[in-house]
């Protein structure tokens, strides 16, 4: 008997209405890829699920500093994107990065915003003549 082979889309879907209803995803998910031998599809399918859950209001933000983000740093990060992505919910996800100078990269499924030192003295290297 042929089984079918279900579409990342449609697995991403399931997954991210289960996550917005407050069930454990990783164990379930892992068995399914493990049973339907996708394993190395995983980081496409976390990023999938990312995906569908931006488009039902919840955004998931990597957040990369130099230092660790205070209180009123999230707080503004999370006000910034609501306002920006129309989200309903916001969830950050901080990485402290020793490599950064200084600012912040924000990574969302769909965009990147990088208003790091690094990045802005490289613009600054590129545009220079």
């Amino acid at each position: 008997m042929a089984t079918t082979k279900l579409s990342r889309r449609k697995i991403a879907a399931y997954f991210a209405d289960e996550l917005i209803a407050g069930r454990s995803v990783v164990k379930p998910l892992a068995a399914y890829l493990v049973e339907a031998k996708r394993t190395r599809e995983a980081a496409l399918v976390v990023r999938d699920i990312e995906s569908a859950l931006a488009d039902r209001g919840v955004l998931l933000a990597d957040v990369s500093t130099a230092r660790e983000l205070t209180a009123e740093m999230k707080k503004e990060i999370t006000g910034f994107l609501t306002q920006t992505t129309n989200a309903k919910s916001v969830h950050i996800k901080p990485h402290v990065d020793p490599h950064l100078l200084g600012g912040v990269r924000i990574d969302t499924p769909s965009t990147r915003l990088d208003t790091t030192i690094r990045h802005r003295l490289n613009k600054l290297t590129a545009t220079k003549i």
